[in-house]
C-alpha cells in the first residue's frame, strides 16, 4: 500500500469485464467520431480488447499483468515486463475519473525508482495524440522511434539510484 491508497494484484478471469470496460474508456474519444451506433462500437471494442488481451498474454508470458486498486476498488491496469536491460511498460491505463490526480505519476515514480535500483532503462510506446506524453517527458523519457500511430520512448537509468542501493 502507498500514500495514495493504491494496491496492485495480478489480474484474474473475474477481472476481464472491468478490464474490457477500462479499455473502452481509453478509446471513447476516438469512437465518438466513428459514426457507428453504440452497439457497433461496443462490439468493435470488445473484439479489440480480446485481441489485445490475447496478444499481451501470448507475447509476454513472463509479464506482470496487474490490476490497480484504490481502497479495494479497481481503477486501472498496469502491465509490465522486467527484461535483462529494460523495464518494458507494456500498458498503463486508469479510469477517466482517476486521471489528473497524481495517480499515474505516483505509479511511474515507483516503477522508475525500482528500475533505477536495478540499473534498467524503462521503455514504452504511446500514441502520438496521448496527453500522457507530457508526463513521460517530465520524467525523462525521450523519443527513440516511431511505429505507425505509436511513439517509442525510453528513459535511461539514473546512476545515482543504483549507487545508492549498492552503498
Amino acid at each position: 500500500m502507498n500514500p495514495l491508497g493504491l494496491s496492485f494484484r495480478p489480474i484474474g478471469q473475474g477481472d476481464l469485464p472491468f478490464l474490457e470496460h477500462l479499455y473502452a474508456t481509453t478509446r471513447a474519444g476516438e469512437m465518438s467520431h466513428s459514426g457507428w451506433s453504440a452497439a457497433q462500437i461496443a462490439q468493435f471494442l470488445r473484439q479489440q480488447f480480446n485481441a489485445q488481451h490475447q496478444y499481451y498474454q501470448a507475447h509476454y508470458p513472463d509479464g506482470e499483468f496487474l490490476l490497480v486498486e484504490r481502497q479495494g476498488q479497481a481503477i486501472g491496469r498496469l502491465y509490465l515486463f522486467w527484461g535483462q536491460t529494460a523495464l518494458n511498460l507494456i500498458d498503463i491505463a486508469l479510469l477517466p475519473a482517476c486521471i489528473g490526480q497524481g495517480t499515474g505519476s505516483a505509479i511511474l515514480d515507483d516503477l522508475l525508482r525500482r528500475a533505477d535500483q536495478r540499473g534498467l532503462a524503462c521503455e514504452l510506446c504511446v500514441e502520438h495524440y496521448n496527453p500522457a506524453q507530457r508526463l513521460y517527458a517530465r520524467l525523462g523519457f525521450i523519443p527513440v522511434g516511431e511505429s505507425g500511430v505509436y511513439r517509442r520512448l525510453r528513459r535511461e537509468p539514473v546512476p545515482g539510484c543504483l549507487m545508492a542501493q549498492a552503498s
